[in-house]
Parts: structure tokens; C-alpha cells; sequence
């Protein structure tokens, strides 16, 4: 297993309103191809298909998208759902984030509302000090991590786009997502070279993460349909925030085609005052 060790930054507001809703879902617990025939057989440069993924998903226009993140420290094992939906084409998207009930039995925390768009984060229901009725914005240039893993969900446009850099890829055969057949493929794939590779709306969050983790590298499983889109993808990180935590993140997309409307909230909606840590 290859490990990925996260290294820490100086802090920023923006940093640490993300780390937040990873330590959230953390203490509470604590106090997710078109290359080929249908014949099965293996293709011919496994990589290159995984690397044309994000190029596919920009063709199929939109999809409907759930998000998976397990995450695993100090005995505890949490996960945070979310789904929404993504316009490839646009490069924007909005999903609904829901953090887990605590083991006391306490209700569920309210949902995070996410924005997607290039270098930019929003959040509403954010909590921690922010009024109910204003957006929380973060540049995720700037985030260690390139909003891979702290915004809660990675973004499923940068989580295609970081398969630009596969490499020693196995394709492992034919499968079904959600009744759809598709051919499955593990490998790894190395964050610096996807961030050359990146379109330009999502390349400067990868390059921010390939100056952030000390070892690029991330394993993948990919499962993609005939038309070499993305149906499934898993990547596991280990992040370093106040300990270790062992990072799944998974992004399953379905129903293309589905239109995808984002409506960012308007300068007055945006808090700019301290956020709690």
C-alpha cells in the first residue's frame, strides 16, 4: 500500500474552513470502457483510456453525481455523503454534503450545501460561527490539498481529472455499476503529472495538492462504460490533520445528459467575518 503523507501548511481561513468539516464528521463520531468491443478482452494501453476519462465526461455535457468519503482515525471509521449533480462542460457543479450522526444518537448535522466551480469552493450551512443565510467562499488554490479531500467530498471534475496522471494501470475486467456494464481498472496515479496534464480550470487546486502531499502518488479503482465515460471511481489518501486519517473517497456518476444549473450566491450573500476553527 502506498501512504501518502500530507504535509501541513501555515494556516489559512480558508484551510481551516475545510479542515473543519472533515474534524466535524471525525469528532462527532469520537465524543465510486469505451476502447474496445464487448468481448472482454483487455485493451491495448490500459493507462491511456483511464487518462481520457475526463476528456469523455466533457463530451457527455452533465451527470447526476453521489460522493462517498470513509475516513478511519484513531479506531474511529466515519463517512460523508453527498450528491448533486455536474456540468463537465462548464466545469461547475453543487453537491449536498450530509455529515454523520454522532454515536450518542444526536441528529444528523445539518447539510452542507457545496458550490463547485474553477479555484473556488462555496459552502452554506457551514456553521461554526457563520450565519445561516450567508456562503462561506475559499480559494482552492490555496488549500494544501487542493479541496481533494477536506472540502468533505472531492470535487468529482478534479477526481476525473487526477486520472490524467495514471500510470501502471491493470485492467482488471468486466463488471457491472448500477446495472451498467463496465470494465474496471486499478492503478495509481501521480497528482504533479495530472496537474500538467489538467484542463486549466482545475490545474491550479491539482498543483496546489502536488506541493501539499510529500508523495504524489495515489491508488485508484476506475470503472468506465463503453463510451470511456467515468462511472465509478475510488482513490485512497492518508491526510495528515492533528493525526493520521486513512482516506476512501469514492464518486459514482450516473443519468448524463441530466441538466445542471449552479447559481452562485451574490457578494452580499458571502460571510467575510471570522470563521471559528
Amino acid at each position: 500500500m502506498v501512504v501518502h503523507q500530507h504535509r501541513r501548511r501555515p494556516g489559512r481561513s480558508g484551510e481551516a474552513v475545510l479542515a473543519a468539516a472533515v474534524t466535524l464528521a471525525v469528532t462527532a463520531m469520537s465524543g465510486c470502457a469505451g476502447d474496445g468491443g464487448s468481448d472482454g478482452r483487455p485493451p491495448a494501453d490500459a493507462a491511456a483510456v483511464v487518462r481520457g476519462a475526463a476528456d469523455a465526461l466533457t463530451k457527455a455535457g452533465s451527470a447526476r453525481a453521489r460522493t462517498a468519503m470513509e475516513m478511519a482515525t484513531g479506531g474511529t471509521r466515519v463517512t460523508i455523503r453527498g450528491e448533486g449533480g455536474v456540468d463537465f462542460k462548464n466545469r461547475m457543479g453543487q453537491l449536498l454534503v450530509m455529515l454523520p450522526a454522532d454515536v450518542k444518537g444526536e441528529d444528523e448535522h445539518r447539510p452542507i450545501t457545496e458550490l463547485l466551480v474553477p479555484g473556488a469552493l462555496y459552502m452554506k450551512n457551514r456553521g461554526a460561527g457563520v450565519p445561516a443565510d450567508k456562503w462561506v467562499r475559499v480559494d482552492t488554490t490555496t488549500l494544501a490539498d487542493g479541496n481533494l479531500v477536506t472540502g468533505g467530498a472531492t470535487d468529482p471534475l478534479v477526481a476525473a481529472e487526477l486520472l490524467r496522471g495514471a500510470q501502471e494501470v491493470t485492467y482488471v475486467g468486466e463488471t457491472e455499476v448500477a446495472g451498467t456494464k463496465v470494465r474496471h481498472y486499478r492503478g495509481t496515479t501521480d497528482i504533479g503529472r495530472a496537474a500538467g496534464r489538467a484542463s486549466a480550470e482545475v490545474r491550479g487546486a491539482l498543483e496546489a495538492a502536488a506541493k501539499g502531499f510529500s508523495k504524489d502518488t495515489v491508488p485508484f479503482d476506475v470503472y468506465l462504460d463503453e463510451q470511456g465515460r467515468l462511472r465509478k471511481v475510488r482513490h485512497r489518501f492518508t491526510y495528515v490533520n492533528n493525526g493520521v486519517i486513512d482516506v476512501s473517497s469514492t464518486t459514482l456518476l450516473y443519468g448524463f445528459g441530466t441538466p445542471v444549473t449552479v447559481v452562485l450566491p451574490a457578494s452580499g450573500d458571502i460571510y467575510a467575518g471570522k470563521i471559528a476553527e
